[in-house]
């Protein structure tokens, strides 16, 4: 199932992945109240729509890793490395 999903968002251009980003953010928050003031008939949705948002996020995030150039991955590298030796 994660699997479908996941590469209906790849599938997905940048301007649509932002725009299902918002419209799910606003749902989730819609969501949220709803279940806090009167209670849901199904609370796995608030899960399940919390999972869709951070797949989301990841694939927006290995977009604009992907779109770096060589210097900012390997700044990227020094600042990973460094925080390992810790």
């Amino acid at each position: 199932m994660a699997n479908k999903q996941m590469q209906e968002i790849r599938d997905m251009a940048d301007m649509d992945l932002q725009a299902k980003l918002e419209e799910s953010n606003v749902e989730y928050r819609q969501l949220k109240f709803d279940h806090a003031t009167k209670g849901l008939d199904d609370p796995m949705k608030i899960r399940n729509l919390r999972r869709e948002i951070a797949r989301m996020h990841t694939e927006i995030r290995n977009r604009a890793l992907s779109a770096n150039s060589g210097d900012a991955a390997e700044k990227r590298d020094k600042i990973r490395k460094r925080r390992r030796r810790k």
